[in-house]
């Protein structure tokens, strides 16, 4: 850094870096910190804070002073506290009363709310007294107060923030104002290079746009006056009602009437803030009515008759009927003499909307009638009698009218917009129909179809193709080509579909919407949709859950379908006659339970506490299917633990013994050579810890049914035994635990990710089941004991729509053992 220039008051200085940067101070004791500075080096509008350059040269002038070293420019210790605010970022204690530990003073300020004149406008302007001190000069006490300094307000008083506060809705106010006179400096310091630009200093101007902003402050304030020609009011009261001024119509000795205007000379009109000041009160006003009154006020100062008297012609009176005193009435009362209210017509306005299609082009026509008065708003004409109009109402009209993107001619309407036109019948004509009578012509009525020409969708389980239901759509009246494509119109969320017939078919009513969701819900389909949706069973009944009732109607395959879960005891499955005699009942009913899963594509778990005969029902399930495992040549896999392979070839011996079973075991020599036969056999037995080590050749073959005994091996999803469980093929999937659950509801959804994956998607869809539709509600069981059979569950019937009849079981799942229980789905 070099010191290029040095005085008492002043110091230039150049400060190097990638480009030299020239630097000047100046003490000014009307600056904010008692110095000036300017820097070569941009700047950023946004930043408050003097640059870099200028704290280096601060810096170095502090540093020599207090090494008592000679330096080039001495300054006096305001400028080093200033340096210390400027770039410490402290502004003093907060000028506002704090909540805990506050010591300070409180101060009592009182705003004064008055009108100034700036400019020749009217301003509202704000004048202060602290602690019964006028403020003289306010915007150098805001900026003490915005610096946390102390401020001379008077000879006796002085403000200090260390020692005094405010009120919180008092600050709130000071803050509003610091604001304020922060903007005012650069619009000041700007329009002084042009005019004089006088300003009272113990006023501050309040534009328009923080005038906003401040009126909800000043109203909370505590003190605040609003002054009105020398008149002192408490508090800001805004007012609403209308203005109080009254438009007399009276009928004179000539050959005109006079309208008097009363209550105009105690009115002060505030243009720029939309507002009106009468007895201390505030009236806001809609700026287009302000605008009104604004121009009324002109008229009437630059006319050369009396003040609030204007004669109009009789012949003039009707028209001014129409087009005048329908805004006067939104500036005041309007007030008639007798013999003018005699010759009014005094009826309500009956709108009528005419409507046609020619040439392919909607065509409208709209009338207002008051009794045998027609008036057509797109023609000009002559009042034809004294009617009061209801000119709100007409405009409403044509408000949606032009909304709907009409081009308008001479005497209508017309429309050549196939999507504009179906936008105006669909939506805007249900909010005319409530201010006016439509006559539309059958070419219109028949334009858009609103009515539910949709039947159902219709839901059948197709036995052609297993473990599949087919949902059809039926429309009346609509053929199979066009079914298609309004299928394929609410894929691309259309609002209506062009039938043949040239009618606009809606698809925003319920119905549609409704269907809307369930093509989204349902996903992509491989092929065009074709009027009919084919899904896996489990999806469809997740679609119907999630689906409005209104949609749908049951074939009798789909009844049949549900009925069987609920009619068990009645199940086609026999138990295979070898074993009749061996299995009791409820492991006959646990028996039939997997032939029905089965027969469905389903998985489920088998549970039971042990020694209850769950490998028994299993062989009676493989036995019952050996069958259609040797016509097909696909083997059943039984996984279980080590130490139960061979118990499960010696069970399958003793109880089916023409089922050939074989189990690969051994050294990885040994269990090669088992493999090469092993998809022989029916059965082919092995254990996890080898279904790990062999896994990329399991997941190779394709088996008939899969048992994973002991199934809460993988119940962690995480673990490689999950992972190479998960990857064996196999139509059937069957888990065989005593403990499903054992620490969380999770451990079921690892279970079931293996057997039944489709039942509960994935793990973030599961977690986040409703408690209606929590894990608990999709466990069936099938009891031990006669007396306390599956179907005591199955009376409490449930919802069609739940999969498909859930027994309500009260079971805590974290009980070590699963009492009498025999099988979960």
């Amino acid at each position: 850094m070099t010191i290029e220039h040095d005085s008492p008051d002043r110091c230039v200085a150049t400060v190097a870096g990638i480009e030299d940067f020239h630097v000047v101070i100046e003490k000014n004791p009307s600056e904010k910190f008692g110095i000036h500075t300017t820097c070569s080096c941009p700047n950023l509008a946004s930043v408050m804070t003097a640059c870099p350059h200028v704290a280096a040269v601060l810096v170095a002038i502090a540093s020599n002073q207090q090494k008592n070293m000679p330096v080039s420019v001495q300054i006096d210790s305001n400028l080093s506290d200033g340096m210390l605010r400027l770039f410490h970022g402290t502004t003093g204690p907060p000028s506002r009363q704090q909540r805990h530990f506050e010591n300070r003073r409180l101060l009592e300020v009182v705003f004064f709310c008055k009108l100034v004149c700036v400019d020749t406008k009217q301003m509202f302007g704000i004048e202060m007294m602290i602690d019964a001190h006028q403020i003289i000069d306010i915007r150098d006490f805001l900026t003490h107060i915005q610096s946390g300094v102390p401020s001379a307000v008077a000879t006796d008083f002085t403000y200090d923030p260390s020692q005094h506060c405010f009120q919180a809705a008092t600050d709130d106010v000071l803050q509003q104002l610091i604001q304020v006179a922060r903007d005012e400096k650069v619009y000041v310091e700007t329009a002084a290079k042009t005019a004089d630009h006088p300003i009272r200093r113990h006023t501050l101007p309040i534009p328009p746009s923080a005038w906003e902003k401040l009126i909800p402050l000043l109203k909370a304030a505590p003190h605040v006056k609003l002054m009105d020609d020398g008149v002192l009011y408490d508090g800001i009261c805004m007012a609403s009602h209308p203005l109080p001024l009254q438009f007399v119509f009276s009928d004179t000795a000539q050959e005109t009437y006079e309208l008097n205007i009363r209550g105009l000379e105690n009115l002060k009109l505030i243009p720029a803030y939309h507002t009106v000041l009468y007895e201390g009160k505030l009236i806001q006003l809609d700026p287009e009515i302000s605008r009104q009154f604004f121009e009324l006020q002109r008229m009437l100062a630059e006319s050369g008759s009396d003040y609030g008297r204007i004669p109009v012609a009789k012949m003039q009176f009707p028209a001014f009927l129409e087009k005048v005193v329908p805004h006067l009435k939104k500036l005041g009362d309007v007030v008639l003499s007798d013999a003018m209210s005699k010759q009014l017509v005094k009826t309500p306005l009956v709108a009528k909307l005419y409507l046609d299609r020619v040439n392919n082009r909607l065509l409208a026509q709209l009338e207002f009638h008051y009794e045998g008065i027609v008036f057509n708003p797109m023609e000009v004409h002559e009042q034809p009698a004294m009617v009061i109009r209801d000119v709100a109402k007409e405009n409403a009209i044509m408000q949606l009218i032009r909304e709907s993107e009409f081009t308008e001619t001479e005497s209508g309407f017309y429309m050549h917009n196939e999507a504009l036109e179906y936008a105006f019948l669909y939506h805007q004509l249900p909010k005319l129909e409530k201010l006016l009578q439509i006559f539309a012509t059958t070419a219109v009525r028949n334009r858009v179809i609103k009515k539910n020409s949709f039947s159902k969708i219709r839901v059948a389980f197709k036995k052609e193709r297993t473990n599949w239901l087919e949902f059809t759509f039926d429309m009346a009246g609509i053929g199979d080509q066009q079914v298609k494509d309004i299928l394929k119109a609410l894929e691309e969320k259309r609002k209506y579909y062009r039938l043949a017939s040239g009618s606009l078919l809606s698809l925003e009513t319920r119905e549609f919407v409704e269907i809307q969701r369930f093509l989204h819900a349902a996903g992509a389909q491989e092929a065009d949709l074709e009027g009919k949706l084919n899904m896996p069973v489990i999806q469809g009944l997740r679609l119907l859950d999630a689906s409005n009732d209104i949609l749908f109607q049951f074939e009798k395959s789909f009844r049949q379908f549900l009925a069987e879960f609920e009619q068990l005891d009645k199940s086609r499955f026999e138990v295979p006659k070898d074993l009749q005699p061996v299995l009791r009942d409820y492991q006959k009913q646990g028996y039939q339970w997997m032939k029905i899963l089965a027969s469905y594509g389903f998985g489920g778990i088998l549970a039971d506490d042990m020694g209850l005969g769950k490998t028994l029902q299993s062989i009676a399930f493989i036995t019952s299917n050996l069958p259609d495992i040797r016509k097909s040549k696909r083997t059943v896999l039984i996984v279980c633990p080590s130490s139960l392979t061979y118990n499960w070839l010696h069970e399958i011996n003793r109880f089916s013994p023409a089922v050939q079973a074989t189990v690969v075991d051994g050294n990885q020599t040994e269990r090669i050579l088992l493999r090469k036969h092993a998809m022989e056999k029916d059965v082919v037995i092995t254990s996890y810890t080898l279904l790990r080590a062999d896994s990329r050749w399991y997941e190779k073959q394709s088996f008939h049914t899969v048992f994973f005994d002991e199934a809460q091996a993988f119940k962690n999803p995480l673990t490689q035994t999950a992972r190479a469980v998960k990857k064996v093929q196999a139509d059937h999937r069957f888990a065989i635990t005593g403990t499903p659950i054992e620490n969380a509801l999770e451990e079921l959804w690892s279970i079931f990710h293996v057997v039944f994956p489709e039942l509960f998607q994935g793990l973030q869809e599961y977690s986040n089941l409703s408690r209606k539709k929590s894990p608990e509600e999709f466990v069936l069981f099938c009891c031990a004991e006669p007396k306390q059979m599956y179907l005591r569950s199955c009376q409490e019937k449930s919802s069609r729509r739940n999969l498909p009849n859930y027994c309500r079981s009260r079971r805590n799942y974290t009980q070590p053992t699963w009492q009498n229980c025999g099988m979960i789905h």
